[in-house]
């Protein structure tokens, strides 16, 4: 036992130097030990001296321990915005500037495949030029009014296929929105100006049907009005009308308004009804 004590008592300066080593191993090394993963963030490692990138996992929030000689890659796995701008030529050969915003976000269990792949910068390696392919491909065969109008729909048609193309690649892409479409000036007050020409084409047009409906109205009722003339004339005869008279009379002496009837001082006899309100 004596012999234990001489002995550590004669080691304790190397002792001393082995802990300061050590702590000096982790003050230098604790960043590549100690791996803090945010919220909204997931790791992949890569195992220097085993298989390399770990693919079937991928470590989630919180502090992991890991050997110094590996390392892991952090990853954002929230919906991100990218702004991108582009030039593409339409049919014309004329060049139009797009201006784009696309949300986007890794697909969280192919983070491993993700980043063997393609890595960390896969939005300029991958998503941007997908989109701009695709685009570049479809709108080559539009007009430049086509592309500035949306006519049918055909830019939301691009951005589909977009958003099929680029889903293959790990990436779920949520939406890709054309922020803006412009232009050369001159090409772009021609659009505006047929497009204000089509408007007041159409509204003439309209006037128009409207016009045409109200005189067929109209004659529609002009071609009653006639008919009706032409039943009720030959049924028409003075003892006819005096009947009429009479009737007439009789209902307008019963309405409650204040009222003077002179009896048989009217034309053929009949009553002459003054005031009234």
């Amino acid at each position: 036992m004596s012999k234990i004590k001489f002995w550590l008592k004669d080691h304790i300066p190397y002792f001393i130097v082995l802990f300061l080593l050590i702590l000096l191993f982790f003050a230098a090394f604790w960043p590549r030990i100690l791996v803090f993963v945010k919220p909204g963030e997931a790791g992949v490692i890569y195992r220097l001296l085993t298989k390399g990138t770990v693919t079937d996992y991928i470590f989630p929030e919180g502090l992991h321990v890991i050997l110094p000689i590996d390392t892991m890659y952090i990853y954002d796995t929230r919906m991100q915005v990218i702004l991108h701008d582009f030039e593409v030529l339409t049919k014309a050969g004329l060049p139009i500037m797009l201006t784009l915003a696309v949300r986007y976000q890794p697909i969280y269990e192919l983070l491993g495949v993700l980043h063997q792949k393609v890595g960390p910068d896969y939005p300029d390696k991958i998503i941007l030029p997908q989109i701009e392919s695709v685009l570049r491909q479809n709108i080559g065969g539009l007009t430049p009014e086509d592309v500035y109008t949306n006519r049918e729909g055909v830019l939301s048609d691009i951005i589909t296929l977009a958003l099929e193309e680029v889903g293959r690649k790990y990436i779920h892409v949520d939406d890709i929105i054309i922020r803006s479409v412009e232009l050369p000036e001159s090409v772009r007050a021609s659009i505006e100006e047929k497009l204000v020409n089509e408007q007041q084409f159409l509204a003439y047009n309209f006037k128009l049907q409207r016009e045409e409906q109200e005189a067929e109205r109209k004659r529609i009722e002009a071609g009653g009005i006639r008919d009706y003339q032409k039943i009720i004339t030959p049924t028409l005869n003075e003892k006819l009308l005096k009947w009429q008279g009479i009737q007439a009379t009789l209902e307008l002496s019963e309405s409650p308004n204040s009222k003077v009837v002179v009896i048989g001082a009217g034309e053929d006899g009949l009553p002459i009804i003054l005031g009234g309100q």
